[in-house]
């Protein structure tokens, strides 16, 4: 069986998006190839040593790569999910140079390929995230392992946003904090929830396939008597009474968050921690929290990333 490897080359806000579009057309695997990468000093030692290769990665922005099987259905498939791409641009993403390539491969070369991007990295002070696929050892006690398997959901746990958000947990989470994890993806940050010593925790997401993808990341964890996965739309439907609210969602999906009522189900004083958002829409989401009743008092920033962590004003 062929597959056929689509190439998009992008922009880092643009990736979550299209990666999304391109699992609901049906892609077997999704690669990243993100030309900061190359520029990131990754940790030595306590077995997180890999390089990398630069003829592996563009001189600039981002490929998001597909692989979709070769059939008489390949040529509408690709027609929707460059109309689907397209469309982000009503939402104001930038898509920087958008360019499509098409490459076919046989299914063993395809079987392992994406596989071979994703490496065990270090995030934040306390986690070491690895692919279920990577029999890894770990050398240093102070290090909790995450294991991921992302099968079709979007993340691996390595991306920018997402460790802004774990490192915000180890901040600022109180042990025994119950949490609501919004657009859990792969549930990457349940998990470190749970593992920094949550009391409880509701991961939510409206992709079918990520909440599948969810569970099966928290039973690999360990962590299915605190982490709870639930299909759901934002807040839609959620009791009061969450201490911490997470999410790394797009900016977009911020404001509608907190439009659509986080205060409500947070208790007096909870901590509202998102990423995901761009650097330029910063000040949009900033406001959008301010008007809705937060007080936001730290930003830490990964590159072109920034996180908010804000505090429900009385």
């Amino acid at each position: 069986m062929k597959w056929s490897e689509i190439c998009i080359h992008t922009t880092e806000e643009a990736i979550e998006p299209i990666t999304n579009i391109l699992y609901e057309a049906g892609a077997g695997g999704v690669v990243i190839e993100d030309s900061h990468d190359l520029q990131k000093e990754w940790p030595q030692g306590n077995g997180e040593v890999y390089s990398l290769d630069p003829a592996d990665y563009p001189a600039e922005g981002v490929n998001v790569k597909a692989y979709l099987p070769v059939n008489s259905f390949l040529g509408e498939t690709v027609a929707e999910i460059k109309q689907s791409i397209n469309n982000l641009l009503l939402y104001e993403i930038d898509l920087g140079e958008n360019r499509l390539t098409f490459s076919e491969h046989n299914e063993e070369e395809w079987a392992t390929a994406w596989k071979k991007y994703y490496k065990p990295v270090t995030a934040g002070r306390h986690f070491v995230i690895t692919p279920t696929w990577v029999d890894y050892h770990r050398e240093s006690e102070k290090r909790q392992v995450i294991e991921l398997d992302p099968g079709m959901a979007f993340g691996t746990g390595t991306h920018p946003t997402t460790v802004l958000c774990l490192e915000a947990l180890e901040r600022y989470m109180p042990r025994g904090a119950k949490v609501l994890d919004v657009g859990t993806g792969t549930g990457v940050l349940s998990i470190g929830a749970a593992k920094l010593g949550a009391g409880e925790v509701l991961a939510v997401d409206l992709d079918q396939v990520a909440v599948q993808s969810a569970r099966l990341n928290v039973k690999l964890n360990k962590v299915q008597d605190i982490v709870e996965v639930r299909q759901n739309n934002l807040v839609d439907t959620i009791e009061p009474g969450f201490d911490v609210i997470v999410g790394n969602l797009l900016a977009e999906l911020v404001i509608r968050l907190v439009k659509e009522g986080a205060s409500r189900i947070m208790r007096p004083d909870g901590l509202l921690i998102v990423s995901g958002i761009i650097k330029t829409k910063k000040d949009q989401v900033v406001r959008a929290l301010t008007a809705s009743g937060f007080h936001v008092f730290d930003w830490p920033e990964s590159g072109d990333w920034v996180a908010l962590i804000a505090k429900k004003e009385p």
